[in-house]
This record gives structure tokens, C-alpha cells and sequence, in this order.
């Protein structure tokens, strides 16, 4: 029963605000686009601005210098590590239903994916006990160009977990950007397959 519960604390919600997802049947490629310029962190909702310093002299406290080498990792962490996860499990879960449509940055296309991070909670792992991750987005289709908006989805507490321990705040918050890849791409699968 208390597994049964904790699962459903955990469940994100995904939900189809505006339009449908139907314009991507036949689509072989889609622009994605990643946005962090509103994100907030944390309960408080700081701003990166506010987070950064904060996190750094926390670190810095407890062992010299591991705040300097946590913000080096912060900042690599969106390129690197949380949009690639988002991208990769997108095309695998569609690529293994043989569904052609693929997300790529930069790429030419008559249709992008904006991916505005609104909310990142890193979550904590004390060995023992855990909490993950979680991610909310605002994911917009829109016409390439003219920014005309085909589907517009909310996507809130994507849970970043994964088995085992993971005391590393940057891949566990990866994990909740692939799981709103992955849960994307399912719609997408019941639409145009």
C-alpha cells in the first residue's frame, strides 16, 4: 500500500492545453529548442541568479573549493547532460514504435518544439532514504518562423529517479527531462501511429 501511494505522489502531469499533436504524422524531423531564461529552483523559487551563489557558498562550506567545481558542473549540466536526455529518450521511444519523427537541435524543419523550463527541484539521496527529482515545462509546437502555436502541453513534476543511489543533483534532474521526453513521445505515439 505505501508503494501504491508513493507512486501516485510521484506521477507527473502531463496535460494538452491548446491544439493537438496530430500536424506531426509523417514528420521525420522536428527543431527543438531549450529555454532557461524564467526557470526558478527549489520550494523558494530562486532565479539561477539567486541559486548559484547560494549552492556555491553552501558547497564551499563544507569542503573548500567543491562549490567552484559544483557551479562548473551546474553549467555544463544543460548542454551536456539535461537536453541531450530529453532529445535522446524522445527518438528511442519513438524509433522503437518504427514512428520516424526525431527531435534535433538546430535543425531545418517546418515545426519546432519549444521546451520552456519553468520549475527544477534537484531532489536529494541520503543513501537510505531519497526524494527525486522533479521538472516542470511548458512544451510549445509552433510553425517554424512564424511562431504560429500548433500545440501547447504543461508538463509538471516529471520525477527524476532512477534505481539504486544517484547523490548527484545534476543527473537526477536529467532524469526528470528524460522522463518528460519519454512521456511526450508516448502522446505522440497514440496520435499518429
Amino acid at each position: 500500500m505505501l508503494f501504491a501511494v508513493s507512486a501516485v505522489a510521484m506521477a507527473q502531469k502531463f496535460k494538452i492545453q491548446s491544439g493537438d499533436l496530430k500536424f506531426l504524422k509523417g514528420t521525420e524531423i522536428v527543431n527543438v529548442v531549450f529555454d532557461y531564461s524564467d526557470m526558478k529552483l527549489l520550494k523558494e523559487n530562486y532565479t539561477e541568479a539567486q541559486y548559484i551563489p547560494k549552492r556555491m557558498e553552501e558547497l564551499n562550506k563544507k569542503t573548500e573549493g567543491s562549490g567552484d567545481i559544483w557551479k562548473k558542473q551546474w553549467e555544463r549540466s544543460k548542454e551536456e547532460l539535461w537536453n541531450p536526455k530529453f532529445i535522446t529518450i524522445f527518438n528511442k521511444v519513438l524509433s522503437k514504435e518504427e514512428i520516424n519523427t526525431k527531435l534535433q537541435e538546430n535543425a531545418k524543419s517546418p515545426y519546432t518544439l519549444i521546451v520552456k523550463v519553468k520549475w527544477v527541484y534537484p531532489g536529494w539521496d541520503a543513501g537510505i532514504m531519497k526524494q527525486p527529482a522533479k521538472v516542470n515545462t511548458q512544451l510549445t509546437f509552433v510553425e517554424s518562423g512564424s511562431k504560429k502555436v500548433l500545440c501547447d502541453i504543461e508538463s509538471l513534476e516529471a520525477p527524476g529517479d532512477q534505481w539504486g543511489s544517484n547523490f548527484n543533483n545534476e543527473t537526477r534532474v536529467g532524469e526528470g527531462f528524460a522522463k518528460t521526453g519519454k512521456t511526450l513521445a508516448q502522446k505522440i505515439e497514440k496520435v499518429v501511429k
